[in-house]
């Protein structure tokens, strides 16, 4: 079988992000026979309807990443109770204009770092609610959702937290196992 390419979407901009650390540990924990680069949000602007049939090339550049990859895994902080904006634009931008949904039947999972306690567990089920609207098969457990992040990284951004680690090692292989069994779908 072919070597799967995984896109992971760093849903924070900020510099520091645990979510992009996260998304970096599972760069390293990636099983053999795929690949997880990492794309982000900088630059694509706020999502405006009348540009949509022309749209900035920060977002040409990001729907055909997508649309390249085999499988998403979207590494979110939670603001705000939800999911941050910059985040939701980039999916919106994805799904247009009209008939271009670069995100449909594209198999994704979920994982999130935060300083609270709550790991962004509400931002995953608000972007769940999305991926849902937009037709892609999810990963439904393992859940990643990584609580107190400060405590989990090593002054080098290391994930040094192994059971965490185990947890992001289990998600990707159900990934890639989610990634096989819709790609049999879609060709049988």
């Amino acid at each position: 079988m072919a070597r799967l390419e995984i896109l992971g979407i760093v849903g924070s901009l900020r510099a520091g992000s645990y979510n992009r650390m996260a998304l970096q540990a599972a760069q390293e924990l990636m099983p053999d026979g795929a690949t997880l680069s990492l794309a982000e949000l900088h630059g694509i602007p706020v999502f405006n309807q009348e540009n949509e049939h022309d749209p900035p090339a920060a977002v040409v550049e990001f729907k055909e990443r997508v649309l390249a990859a085999d499988g998403i895994l979207f590494g979110t902080p939670e603001y705000n109770y939800s999911v941050p904006g910059v985040l939701k634009n980039a999916i919106d931008w994805g799904t247009r204009p009209p008939g271009s949904n670069v995100w449909q039947g594209k198999p994704a999972a979920i994982m999130g770092a935060s300083i609270g306690n709550l790991g962004s567990a509400r931002a995953q089920y608000h972007l769940r609610q999305i991926l849902v609207a937009l037709n892609m098969p999810v990963v439904i457990q393992p859940e990643v959702m990584i609580a107190n992040a400060a405590q989990r990284f090593d002054p080098d951004g290391r994930l040094s937290d192994e059971p965490t680690r185990q947890r992001i090692a289990s998600l990707l292989d159900t990934l890639l196992r989610l990634i096989r069994v819709t790609s049999k779908e879609y060709t049988s």
